[in-house]
């Protein structure tokens, strides 16, 4: 009688009868089996550095989701956004809505040290400038690719017309698109009173090489794009530098809370539910400006994919957005550009952005057609586009039966080898319930993504104690703010209740069998560990041959 997987491995390597297997032999692969279960982590884990069966990290048919993601707590601060410094070193920028820029250290993931922000030493204040209420802030922030060399960077966020005389810009409810600021009912403020700004910033002059300023001035040097919004909701307005480009991508909502009524996100004269594509080093003159009706101080790039079709605006890189909230380029493949886009009442959906292509909004809700209560701009049809549905995302209902809501948060493709059994695959969240989800390629390079929510866990020795939900050993993140990614492409979640960020598995107590640590530490084995990893199925094998050969 066969009694275990290595049995049934062995008689079908050797093609032998193991019935003559001890049970001093018998016991020991049992005691094995019970070291593995203890201590990597759960009985689930214990089965599988225990199986003889490979696990594949990448089946074509059935991905394999890991089990769970560890976090340790490094920050308390609540912070919207956080941007590697250009130089590749430990130190980020950290930024909060109000329109305060901090720059930190990073310690070394399970050092036991914590963020070293110092808020009483901003690098930047801008908050006189800006608009900060819910939805509104210091939305976005952006490092040119030549940072080191020139100190320029760029900040999105909102202000209000009615309370900074700098705050000014064209109505983005116009003739153009056929909408009449007269007639909008805007719920309290007139309607364009609120302004989605992209401005330039440098570094103080007092620094001989601009990577080592600690400061940045204050004043402008520049105001790269000003659009005044219809009304106070939805305000997307994060802004990247394409990894492979150079080119600045800004991405603007269609301006409203509910319904898109004036179909802007569909409208082809329109820059609102829109990603635009601006070129920030090539800035023709005023008079050049004027007569291309730019929205700012920019150029549009030769190969915009509507430079040529003067039905749609030459900005425009891809159209048909609600609100996208956090987008990424792949590192290590940057035509691999994924957003976040949150929906309304059904659907919350991650978009694989191409050029020239439509996501469908308010034509659809992620796969789903879409009716809007009031169309004063008239609709689309849905026969008149050609949609490029989700690649990814999940039901309202998968959330709001806990929340009551539900707010998609972009994320990251994992690359870093903290925890190898990540890698490759693409992080992201939801604002309101703390859930991971983990998305996996079925076939790389197909565009065909299977996704997963798994748990989380505290590190048992995070430098900083976590919360917990209640009756659960799953940290209490609050809200998910923002993922980030450091120059280690380390990823990092911030959150009302602090800064966490992605640790080795096993100082939760998951089981990976790709990493790579010396030694037991920290009381937990990993899989380089002689009881837990792959090089032990070649010892038992070995030592259950040679009992063979000698009875």
């Amino acid at each position: 009688m066969i009694n275990s997987p290595f049995e049934s491995f062995l008689q079908h390597k050797t093609g032998k009868d193991l019935g003559f297997l001890t049970s001093t032999v018998r016991d020991v692969w049992k005691s094995r089996r019970s070291f593995c279960e203890a201590f990597c982590g759960s009985s689930e884990y214990g089965k599988a550095c225990f199986s003889a069966e490979p696990v594949s990290l990448n089946n074509e048919h059935t991905p394999f989701f890991p089990k769970g993601l560890c976090l340790e707590k490094i920050g308390e601060g609540s912070y919207l956004n956080m941007a590697p410094h250009p130089d590749g070193s430990n130190r980020a920028f950290f930024a909060n809505m109000q329109g305060k820029i901090w720059l930190a250290k990073i310690p070394v993931e399970g050092s036991s040290e914590i963020l070293d922000i110092d808020e009483s030493k901003t690098f930047l204040d801008i908050s006189d400038d800006i608009l900060f209420d819910t939805g509104h802030g210091l939305l976005g922030m952006a490092f040119h690719p030549n940072f080191i060399q020139n100190g320029r960077f760029f900040l999105s966020y909102n202000c209000d017309q009615m309370k900074n005389p700098r705050c000014s810009g064209r109505c983005a409810c116009n003739s153009d698109v056929n909408c009449d600021p007269s007639k909008l009912g805007a719920g309290g403020i007139f309607p364009c009173q609120y302004h989605n700004v992209v401005a330039e910033f440098t570094v103080n002059g007092s620094s001989s090489k601009p990577s080592l300023a600690e400061s940045a001035n204050p004043l402008e040097v520049r105001r790269i794009f000003a659009i005044g919004v219809p009304q106070s909701g939805g305000h997307a307005c994060q802004i990247l530098f394409g990894p492979d480009d150079g080119y600045l991508y800004l991405m603007l909502s269609d301006g409203y809370n509910r319904d898109d009524p004036y179909n802007f996100a569909q409208n082809k004269k329109s820059l609102l539910g829109k990603i635009l594509r601006i070129d920030v080093d090539n800035v023709p003159s005023t008079k050049e400006i004027n007569e291309m009706s730019l929205w700012g101080n920019y150029s549009i790039p030769r190969d915009n994919p509507f430079v040529s079709d003067n039905e749609l605006e030459k900005e425009i890189w891809a159209i048909g957005f609600k609100d996208t909230w956090r987008c990424s380029f792949d590192f290590e493949r940057p035509s691999y550009f994924l957003c976040g886009d949150v929906g309304q009442d059904q659907y919350e959906e991650i978009d694989m952005v191409k050029k020239g292509k439509n996501y469908g909004w308010r034509v659809y809700e992620g796969p789903f057609l879409f009716q809007a209560l009031e169309s004063p701009g008239g609709n689309t049809s849905a026969s008149s586009i050609h949609p490029t549905f989700p690649v990814m995302g999940y039901n309202h209902s998968e959330i709001e039966n806990n929340t009551g809501s539900a707010s998609i948060i972009g994320g990251y493709f994992y690359r870093s080898m903290t925890d190898p059994c990540i890698y490759g695959r693409y992080l992201y969240t939801d604002l309101y319930a703390g859930y991971i989800f983990v998305g996996t390629e079925s076939r790389e390079g197909s565009g065909n993504f299977s996704s997963g929510r798994i748990s989380s866990r505290c590190a048992h020795d995070s430098p900083m104690p976590c919360s917990f939900v209640k009756g659960s050993s799953t940290p209490l993140l609050g809200y998910v703010y923002s993922l980030a990614e450091d120059n280690k492409k380390d990823i990092y979640y911030l959150t009302s209740t602090g800064v966490y960020r992605v640790a080795r598995p096993s100082r939760c107590s998951y089981f990976c069998t790709k990493e790579k640590v010396v030694g037991l530490g920290n009381n937990r084995p990993h899989s380089s560990s002689p009881f837990c990893g792959g090089f032990d199925l070649f010892l038992l094998l070995l030592f259950l041959i040679l009992h063979y050969i000698m009875i």
